[in-house]
């Protein structure tokens, strides 16, 4: 029986487990390990997900000692199963199992992916941040006005309880408030209730996947960071940016979503510099020549007056994964501040605690802006802190809830919204009715 560690981050990890390991009677995973989400080792994987097999679960450990448990435990082979890192991140991490004593292994695919007796229709990214939720809005939109019923499956994010969190499923707020979710959990979720999707997520897929089928005419896998499906799509679509033109060849999987994608949309091309658009359109015609290319804007909007950020010091809030592994440095609500006429973006780190300032010293790109981190009620609490200790006349919202349904704000706020809208053809109504999702006729206008 060949030992094995799992290596990642509360998602695939558990999820190339369910379809893997756990039925497996020649593997014993002896645990994961985890990084990027805080909080999260320490914690096991629970039996009743894990099955009799393992009657005490499965540990969940820091990341940082996987060469000592490698050793300890005897370990035969160490999996990888986490997403949005540098090719060069997943080998460094492979040369201490490599080194410690173990094989070294990437699951692909089709050894990952589930079967769905409905079509498929997955949004993945070369990177986070790129653009896959307003692209997703947009595939749903056009599947419900075509008279269709969308059942939007959603990465998992399970942070909380993994037993409950087993199949989740959410038609209402009032969904989110009883199911206790975090900040990150409703940034995904919460724009597609606005929009009357119904949205599944949790930890055991095959059960989530069995579920949704029977209320849905489509399912919209809805990708997290820069992961590959795990449901076979039909219509693999694929977010490149053209703001971090060259990432779409160096991040894992990105890459992998490149090489497979049906269509890539060339997002944020109204703000990425001309250069930018133009390395991505020849990443994609040298990795992938056969995909259909979508160009697309992500047009900024502001919720109130936005007169009112002229001259202002203003907190700049962005969405938390998209500034760190995602690594960008700005956002929707820093783009704003600099249109509509800001006299200064406050500098948060000064007045940021706890997990908060953990978080900049973490990542030290992040600057002159807050990432609104959010993995727990502590979490939330910190992040309501540093807002209120920060001295600036007006808050920007550029994450894609408002905060202010969930984090007490001391201060004028304004939100930032966007939305994806393509530009000439073909758009995403167009792909969708070539791939045969669409069989009606296109409505008159």
């Amino acid at each position: 029986m060949r030992r094995i560690v799992i290596a990642g981050a509360a998602g695939r990890d558990f999820h190339n487990f369910n379809v893997a390991f756990r039925d497996d009677p020649g593997a014993q995973v002896v645990a994961f390990t985890a990084t990027q989400i805080p909080d999260i080792d320490g914690r096991v994987y629970p039996t009743e997900l894990a099955g009799g097999r393992y009657a005490d679960g499965i540990p969940i450990v820091a990341e940082d000692g996987l060469a000592d448990l490698v050793r300890d435990e005897n370990v035969d082979e160490v999996v990888f199963a986490y997403s949005d890192v540098s090719h060069a991140h997943v080998m460094h991490l492979g040369s201490i199992a490599l080194a410690a004593g173990a094989d070294y292994r990437l699951m692909g695919p089709r050894a990952t992916e589930l079967a769905s007796s409905k079509p498929v229709v997955a949004i993945c990214a070369v990177r986070t941040g790129s653009g896959k939720s307003q692209t997703t809005r947009k595939v749903a939109a056009v599947l419900r006005e075509a008279g269709l019923t969308v059942a939007v499956l959603r990465h998992p994010m399970p942070y909380g309880d993994l037993v409950r969190q087993r199949v989740q499923r959410f038609e209402r707020y009032e969904d989110l408030d009883a199911a206790d979710c975090t900040i990150e959990e409703r940034e995904e979720y919460e724009p597609h209730l606005a929009e009357g999707n119904l949205v599944f997520a949790g930890v055991d897929y095959e059960a989530i996947l069995r579920q949704a089928e029977s209320e849905a005419d489509v399912i919209v896998w809805d990708g997290g960071n820069n992961d590959t499906p795990f449901i076979a799509p039909d219509v693999h679509i694929v977010v490149v940016d053209p703001h971090r033109a060259g990432h779409e060849r160096t991040y894992h999987p990105g890459e992998t979503n490149l090489r497979m994608a049906d269509v890539c949309v060339v997002n944020k091309m109204d703000s990425a510099p001309a250069e930018g658009v133009e390395a991505v359109l020849r990443s994609i015609e040298e990795l992938n020549p056969r995909a259909e290319v979508v160009r697309a804007s992500s047009p900024i909007g502001v919720e109130g007056d936005a007169a009112e950020i002229r001259g202002k010091r203003v907190l700049a809030i962005e969405d938390g994964p998209t500034l760190t592994h995602g690594d960008m440095a700005y956002g929707a609500a820093v783009l704003a501040a600099r249109e509509h006429g800001a006299a200064e973006l406050v500098d948060p780190r000064p007045f940021a605690v706890g997990s908060i300032a953990e978080t900049f010293r973490k990542y030290p790109h992040v600057a002159e802006l807050l990432p609104a981190m959010g993995y727990g009620r502590k979490q939330m609490e910190e992040l309501r802190e540093t807002i209120a200790r920060s001295d600036a006349d007006l808050v920007l919202i550029g994450t894609p809830i408002d905060l202010r349904r969930i984090v007490e704000l001391d201060k004028p706020a304004l939100r930032v919204t966007y939305r994806l809208e393509e530009i000439g053809s073909p758009t995403i109504e167009d792909v969708l009715r070539a791939r045969g999702i669409l069989v009606s006729e296109p409505a008159l206008t």
